[in-house]
């Protein structure tokens, strides 16, 4: 009885997820940037150039929708060779034990007309932490061969402390607070 009961409740699991749809980022319209105080007159803007993620869920429903972010900490870049090299040391990002931050969502929740809260887990080196990013959803559109493309702003601001990329603990050099903006399309699976 026990195993026809488990093998119902994976079928009709399985029937569920088969029922939504998938979609995974597009790097090619896709930017992950940050930006940060600098001396406390003016800000250095980055982004991390290689990246993954992907939706689990219908967009007429996007508060039931799952949302997975995975961005490799190596592939930062803010267009000075030497400090994105001091970025990937153990100052920052220690990218040699940390090759990956994440993002996992637990809820989405709608505030008003395509704006959401999207609440999850972001880890960043061996901390992770509770956040949730300001969600403008753009729309969706469908192209010739069928698939869907939807659009997002995804925005938080985070404490780079709280992670412990510790340079700088006083924030005079380098400020603590990290804004975060992400500019997101997500294609759907044929």
């Amino acid at each position: 009885m026990k195993k026809m009961t488990f093998i119902l409740i994976t079928f009709f699991t399985a029937l569920g997820l088969m029922a939504q749809s998938h979609y995974k980022v597009d790097p090619a319209h896709t930017s992950v940037n940050f930006k940060v105080k600098h001396s406390g007159i003016t800000f250095v803007n980055g982004k991390f150039e290689k990246f993954d993620g992907g939706i689990i869920g219908n967009m007429n429903n996007i508060e039931d929708a799952r949302v997975f972010f995975n961005v490799e900490t190596a592939s930062v870049n803010t267009s000075v060779p030497m400090r994105d090299d001091h970025l990937r040391s153990a100052d920052f990002f220690d990218v040699e034990k940390y090759p990956a931050m994440t993002f996992e969502s637990s809820s989405i929740e709608k505030i008003e007309e395509n704006k959401y809260k999207l609440h999850g887990k972001l880890q960043i080196k061996d901390v992770t932490k509770d956040v949730t990013f300001d969600v403008h959803y753009g729309g969706v559109v469908k192209g010739e061969d069928g698939t869907e493309t939807v659009g997002f702003i995804a925005k938080n601001r985070i404490n780079r402390l709280d992670y412990n990329v510790a340079y700088d603990p006083d924030g005079l050099g380098i400020g603590k607070d990290v804004t975060i903006t992400l500019y997101l399309e997500f294609k759907s699976a044929l």
